[in-house]
């Protein structure tokens, strides 16, 4: 493991991501999301399509992040590779040069800037905290970002006349699908807001590939 002192190297991944973090975030300002319809054949839909997501277990992505947190922000591009077992993430100012990369494992995470410095922690969420300055919730992400809630009790979920989920309350976070489209055969969520009580993260996915079960 390489270790290095993070405020060496904390300013330059902070100054180059915070650019453009107020446009990115008016920019995915969207219409509210439909009211949600719980018929029962609304049900019946949302039970289909939860069905349908529930056995994906890897896939890429590729879009932009936005969050703010406590007077702390990041805007920029986002490439993210998942699987069941490892995460590969890489952060892109606005520009488009890769100012971090985080690599999960099933034991530890790792955050690496762009001069080669990294360090080390159990979890992304204490890794982004201490070197970014906020909280990536990666341990929920990949089941959020699909569009399904984590395996760990809902406290509440609401769906659309088309059974897609459209907000879910879950591990803290309050999480609104604004949009969907389709990708190889599966209706995934490309606007996604997420908040608690000390951040707010947008989501843009522009991509999905590599889907699989």
């Amino acid at each position: 493991m390489i270790s290095a002192n993070p405020t060496k190297w904390q300013p330059s991944i902070r100054i180059a991501l915070v650019i453009g973090l107020m446009v990115f975030l008016q920019s995915c300002v969207g219409v509210p999301a439909s009211k949600p319809v719980e018929s029962a054949a609304s049900k019946a839909l949302y039970l289909q399509h939860q069905q349908e997501i529930a056995a994906i277990q890897q896939f890429t992505l590729k879009g932009r992040i936005g969050v703010q947190s406590e007077n702390k922000g990041f805007s920029g591009g986002l490439a993210w590779q998942h699987d069941n077992a490892d995460d590969d993430i890489s952060l892109f100012s606005p520009l488009g040069g890769q100012v971090a990369s985080i690599k999960k494992t099933a034991t530890q995470v790792t955050l690496m800037d762009d001069k080669g410095n990294s360090i080390t922690e159990v979890d992304a969420e204490t890794l982004t905290q201490k070197t970014l300055g906020w909280k990536l919730p990666l341990a929920g992400l990949a089941d959020w970002a699909l569009g399904r809630p984590t395996n760990s009790n809902a406290l509440a979920t609401t769906w659309d006349d088309e059974g897609l989920l459209t907000s879910l309350y879950q591990d803290g976070w309050e999480i609104e699908y604004q949009k969907y489209s389709i990708e190889n055969g599966y209706n995934l969520p490309s606007k996604i807001a997420l908040k608690n009580n000390k951040a707010s993260l947008k989501l843009l996915i522009e991509k999905w590939s590599a889907i699989a079960n």
